[in-house]
């Protein structure tokens, strides 16, 4: 056994560097799922340590139409022949951003 680092052995610069595009465009959803999401369904006075049932259900709503609404203008792009960020995200394997 190698007791060297053999962290990126093996792998192009050109694929490090699409995965770390692919890892920031995640965090930025993510980030902007979080931002809504929270904005539309958490009261900003936190009365209680855990969310309540009408805030669960705001959550889980608030997430699938985010996602639905991702998916459709995902599709409607690569209709009109995409823009450069969504085409390389879809050949990326991100095809539900």
């Amino acid at each position: 056994m190698s007791s060297g680092p053999t962290v990126g052995a093996g792998v192009g610069s050109a694929q490090l560097d699409a995965a770390v595009q692919e890892l920031d465009m995640i965090t930025d959803v993510f980030n902007r799922l979080v931002s809504s999401c929270h904005a539309k369904c958490i009261a900003t006075r936190y009365a209680e340590p855990d969310l309540n049932k009408g805030e669960s259900v705001c959550i889980d709503r608030c997430t699938a139409k985010f996602f639905a609404t991702n998916a459709k203008v995902g599709e409607l792009m690569n209709k009109m022949g995409g823009g450069g960020a969504q085409q390389q995200g879809n050949s990326g394997g991100m095809g539900f951003f």
